[in-house]
């Protein structure tokens, strides 16, 4: 008989609950030391309190519960972080409300970093697929939304600079996972850190000169310093 799985629209408020008590085991599980790949459905479906026929209710497989958590993450900080962009900012206000969003996610989410960490560079090859496109749509909505940050580079060279901004941001997030949450001075010189590292890519950035984009060169890096000074 042919799995289907149960969309949004489709689900009660029972099948909601269902649904999010199976992801819920699911990061649980690796919580404790397990990694996503380890996983098997019936033990997830055990400690969520279902049986394994309600979990192919709601996921084909182990793979599709990882791409919905994958999705869960991603569509929870992307239009927040898109927002933060979108105000009328300066790059320093933008990039420290941005890290500052993404540093509470994570502390307070550790088990989706804990599967991206352990799945990006292995584990199931669908999942490391899903992780990969999903970090290819921060990156390509921030390269639409800096356009006015950076008007100096090529959209390529701008893509390239959110690129290691992005990248930066995974890195701390896995350092995150270390901190000591009793520690509030280590969390708050990381914090610092991480921040600073970013003004310098940006303000690195905004040194850079684009061969196509040089006419426009002087008027995008007066417009930037303004951005910042205010």
């Amino acid at each position: 008989m042919k799995k289907t799985t149960v969309t949004p629209a489709a689900l009660t408020e029972r099948g909601r609950r269902t649904q999010r008590a199976i992801m819920d085991a699911a990061l649980a599980l690796i919580g404790e030391g397990r990694s996503f790949n380890s996983l098997s459905m019936r033990e997830v479906s055990t400690l969520a309190g279902v049986v394994p026929t309600a979990f192919y209710r709601h996921y084909k497989g182990m793979n599709q519960l990882g791409l919905a958590m994958v999705d869960d993450c991603g569509n929870w900080l992307r239009p927040r972080l898109r927002h933060i962009r979108q105000t009328n900012q300066s790059s320093r206000d933008i990039i420290r409300d941005s890290f500052l969003l993404f540093r509470d996610y994570v502390e307070e989410h550790p088990r989706y970093f804990l599967i991206a960490a352990g799945e990006r560079h292995g584990g199931s090859p669908v999942l490391r697929e899903a992780i990969r496109l999903e970090i290819e749509r921060f990156i390509d909505e921030m390269a639409e939304d800096i356009q006015v940050l950076l008007p100096n580079l090529s959209r390529p060279t701008r893509r390239n600079v959110c690129d290691l901004t992005v990248n930066t941001m995974l890195s701390a997030a896995s350092e995150m996972l270390d901190w000591r949450k009793d520690d509030k001075r280590q969390r708050t010189k990381k914090t610092e850190a991480y921040v600073q590292q970013l003004r310098i890519v940006f303000f690195g950035a905004d040194g850079w000169r684009d061969e196509a984009m040089k006419p426009a060169a002087e008027s995008g890096s007066l417009a930037i310093r303004r951005r910042q000074r205010s």
